[in-house]
């Protein structure tokens, strides 16, 4: 097959690697040159995935993945093209579609007979059916379920272990039409490969749900149910430090019961994923209540980890406070939605002198986000954990000279670390 994938960036690329890999001919379309230019080189664009590099070098050389800035080069003649643009949401659950639309409106101006169109973005319900058709088939000329098929099929992968995660989990496909999701399995049979798992009601694979809408509910429902437990450790924890109670014994003694799945509390939430999709579930469902109240738990955690520090330390005026990890996950270059931004901005609401450190950005990186970089073994007189990267398991008083306090906000660390200092974890009372 001719494969065009739409958007080269931490999902697009594996992707394109991943159906190369399987002997189809790829072409990637990215708007970014730079992009283009190091894919077409064999180098990756960003770090941290595994196989990656490996892969994309395989594909290059034997002629199966390339990429270009040209949709008329991609798209026309390809039997499927694969659109993982990203889709931003603002704080009122408003989705933009800016540059989705663009993508779009690019593929129907080259679309020809006998495409199948798969759209692996994370969207609200509704959006394949009612946005994107209409748009492909104005602009093209073309008739969506005669002339060429849309297909709605989330992409379910985690940075970092995006090719162990396509063989583990069922892809899921929803199509506008029957001829539609026929092709989608086709398709994705074609490029995927799939791990037995005897713990699943169906054989791993591909699953088709239906229609295009439960397909995008179904990204929505698994995403946003993680938010949702989150919020509800975050609120167990809040109380647990009032009443005196470590809480994560409390969620492995819960767990221990097999019903019973709660999540971890933390400092914040980040990522492409579990703080946007819950908007646009919101956006779908504006009465949905419980979402809304998980998604403002989680949002508040960063402040109450800065109110903890205030409390423990006292006035933050002047101190110089270390936020230790600008990713929003550990071993993540990444810091979409970090929780490093809400907590520097708490920081500086309380007069602190807020510093940040990640292991995985250059000083030069820390200051284009906004933050005045820390130097491990410089004095501070304060800290918070923000990210959970493995470095930070290692630390102690002497890496942060004159440091009086830490919030382990990810319980990456121990007291026992950490002598002479204050040591509080959110969701464990001062005296646990």
């Amino acid at each position: 097959m001719k494969i065009a994938v739409i958007a080269l960036g931490k999902i697009g690329l594996p992707l394109a690697t991943q159906f190369a890999s399987k002997g189809h001919e790829v072409v990637g379309v990215d708007v970014n040159p730079r992009t283009v230019e190091l894919v077409n080189s064999a180098q990756v664009p960003f770090p941290g995935e595994a196989g990656l590099a490996e892969g994309l070098s395989s594909a290059i050389a034997a002629g199966t993945l390339r990429a270009t800035t040209d949709y008329a080069d991609a798209v026309p003649g390809a039997d499927a093209v694969v659109i993982v643009v990203p889709l931003f949401v603002d704080l009122d659950a408003r989705p933009d579609f800016a540059w989705m639309d663009a993508a779009t409106e690019s593929v129907a101006s080259h679309l020809t007979p006998g495409t199948l169109i798969s759209y692996e973005t994370t969207l609200p319900v509704g959006t394949t059916r009612d946005r994107w058709k209409p748009r492909l088939e104005e602009i093209s000329g073309l008739t969506e379920g005669v002339d060429f098929d849309v297909v709605f099929s989330p992409e379910r992968v985690l940075s970092g272990r995006i090719f162990a995660d396509l063989r583990k989990y069922p892809k899921l496909i929803g199509g506008l039409s029957d001829s539609g999701a026929a092709r989608a399995i086709a398709f994705y049979e074609a490029v995927l490969d799939f791990d037995a798992r005897a713990d699943l009601a169906r054989a791993n694979g591909v699953w088709d749900l239906g229609s295009a809408e439960a397909a995008e509910f179904a990204k929505l429902a698994e995403t946003t149910y993680r938010d949702v437990n989150i919020g509800l450790a975050n609120q167990f924890a809040r109380y647990a430090e009032r009443a005196g109670i470590d809480v994560y014994q409390v969620i492995d003694a819960s767990n221990s019961q097999p019903y019973s799945h709660i999540h971890r509390p933390g400092i914040a939430v980040g990522g492409h994923c579990i703080p946007v999709y819950p908007r646009l579930y919101l956006w779908n469902d504006p009465e949905a209540t419980i979402v809304r109240a998980a998604r403002e738990a989680n949002a508040a955690m960063p402040s109450h980890a800065v109110a903890m520090l205030e409390g423990a330390y006292g006035s933050l005026a002047g101190a110089r406070v270390v936020v230790l990890g600008a990713a929003y996950r550990g071993g993540v270059k990444e810091t979409a939605f970090s929780g490093v931004f809400p907590t520097v901005d708490a920081l500086h609401a309380r007069g602190a002198v807020p510093l940040v450190h990640d292991p995985l950005y250059t000083d030069e990186e820390l200051r284009a986000l906004g933050f005045e970089p820390y130097t491990v073994g410089s004095p501070a007189d304060a800290a918070l954990i923000q990210t959970d990267h493995a470095d930070y398991k290692g630390l102690g008083p002497n890496d942060l000279p004159g440091i009086k306090v830490l919030i382990d906000g990810r319980r990456l660390s121990s007291a026992e670390a950490w002598p002479g200092v204050v040591y509080r974890v959110i969701g464990v009372a001062p005296n646990n």
